[in-house]
């Protein structure tokens, strides 16, 4: 497991038992601040994890281009098309945190 695996596991982690806070109101109370840090930590980590896979799938697109600079323009659509399903996370993580800061 890389490091970058390990942190990203043990944020996860972290945040797993803080959440446990926000379901466990009594009478009905809420704990917004719950709601706040786990929309923020969630886009965080989207945004952290959108962005090294952007720049794993750059890096990958310049090197084939480098070593086949006939194949470029395949190998700059598919980039293109890769980049936008993986900028899709990104979007998905901010609904989900708009759900929590404005429905909950």
């Amino acid at each position: 497991m890389s490091k970058a695996a390990k942190i990203l596991f043990n944020v996860a982690a972290i945040m797993a038992v803080f959440s446990v806070s926000a379901f466990a109101a009594e009478g009905g109370e809420t704990y917004k601040w719950a709601h706040y840090i786990a929309a923020g930590f969630g886009m965080g980590i989207a945004a952290l994890g959108t962005g090294m896979g952007q720049g794993n799938a750059i890096r990958g697109a310049v090197e084939g281009i480098s070593r086949n600079p006939s194949a470029s323009g395949k190998i700059s659509t598919t980039m293109i098309i890769g980049l936008a399903l993986i900028e899709s996370i990104a979007i998905y993580a901010l609904v989900v945190a708009l759900i929590l800061l404005l429905v909950v």
